[in-house]
């Protein structure tokens, strides 16, 4: 453990004071002549030094013992100091301060961690809530706080008042909509002849769950429609209910393509201009396929990266982790969980050829 600057100073000066002490025994038992003599010969290499040294340096044990020696040494004898006889007195207060100063606290005692977190935590969760309810809440749960406890803490933490919380942005419309909300987009991928094609693709905001809408090299609007059809029968099949499909302005999706969705009752929702954060979970699906798969492989023709897209979307939906899931795949395959303190047998299946890899738990 590392000595602090206090118990440096201790010891420097308790060192200081026996170094003093020693000389002094020694200086009474010379005699008289060879005492002044000597006093003689320091006055003179004290005047050599003061010409060569315009300002000394001098350490803050140096200063204690100097200010203490000051209040014995009589005052006409000052001159034997190298420094001014204020100097002398501010460093003799200054070492009475040290003496008689407190490590006390003055003031309210500081807020408690737990009561913090607390208050950020409603503040957060309930955009309405002024200081004045948060304080009453923190009361009905046992926390007594004064409205201006709770102030302090929001000012500080840098959050508005209420008023200026309210106003619902996009973040968290999607948040209270996730359940029904569903994004789509299209992505590009030139194949190895360098011909482009185009990925669209559906993904719910909730669950996270990749539906694969189709693959062409010419996106036409009517082709673009149709596969809204599909994919509103194949949802059909199933008790979930989009209310807000979400796309950006590209031209891909045309007015045909809305009325798709509106005919089951859906309000499409188009993202602002160049605001690729607006339709974030689609873009990070992209990035997602990019880098596990797309990006280490090269695509042949049209019906290669159908196969290819599909068995990823498998994997993505069944198989693979999410955080914002906690660490749960979208559509989890059933698999055996054997409980016990031995670590269990691993299978391991390939997907695409070994580009991924999947581990069970084997049978």
């Amino acid at each position: 453990m590392r000595p602090n600057r206090s118990t440096l100073l201790i010891v420097g000066l308790l060192y200081l004071a026996l170094r003093r002490v020693l000389e002094l025994i020694v200086l009474l038992l010379r005699r008289t002549e060879a005492k002044e003599l000597e006093i003689l010969v320091l006055r003179h290499q004290l005047a050599v030094l003061q010409r060569q040294v315009v300002r000394p340096r001098v350490r803050v044990a140096d200063r204690a013992l100097l200010a203490a020696l000051s209040r014995v040494l009589p005052r006409d004898r000052w001159q034997a100091f190298f420094v001014r006889p204020e100097t002398l007195l501010a460093w003799h207060r200054r070492l009475v301060a040290r003496r008689w100063t407190y490590n006390a606290r003055h003031g309210r005692p500081p807020k408690h961690q737990q009561l913090r977190d607390l208050v950020l935590r409603l503040a957060g969760e309930n955009p309405t809530w002024g200081y004045r309810r948060i304080a009453g809440e923190l009361q009905g749960l046992g926390m007594e706080a004064a409205p201006s406890t709770v102030w302090a803490i929001l000012k500080k933490a840098g959050i508005d008042p209420a008023p200026r919380r309210t106003g619902m942005g996009w973040a968290a419309f999607l948040r209270a909509h996730a359940h029904s909300m569903l994004a789509c987009d299209f992505f590009t991928v030139d194949t190895a002849l360098l011909r482009r094609l185009y990925v669209l693709f559906f993904i719910e905001l909730q669950t996270r769950r990749v539906h694969i809408a189709g693959v062409s090299a010419n996106p036409t609007g009517a082709w673009t429609a149709q596969q809204a059809r599909n994919l509103t029968m194949a949802l059909d099949d199933g008790s979930q209910r989009f209310r807000f499909p979400v796309h950006d302005r590209d031209a891909k999706f045309p007015g045909a393509f809305d009325d798709v969705f509106c005919a089951e009752g859906a309000q499409v929702i188009r993202t602002p201009i160049r605001a690729p954060v607006a339709n974030a979970t689609a873009e990070r699906w992209i990035g997602t396929i990019r880098r596990e798969c797309l990006d280490r492989m090269l695509i042949g023709s049209r019906r290669h990266l159908e196969t290819v897209v599909a068995a990823y979307a498998d994997h993505y939906n069944g198989h693979r982790p999410h955080r914002a899931l906690g660490m749960r795949s979208p559509a989890p395959k059933p698999h055996l969980r054997i409980a016990g303190k031995d670590p269990p047998a691993f299978e391991r299946r390939d997907v695409l050829g070994g580009l991924i890899h999947e581990y069970t738990i084997a049978a």
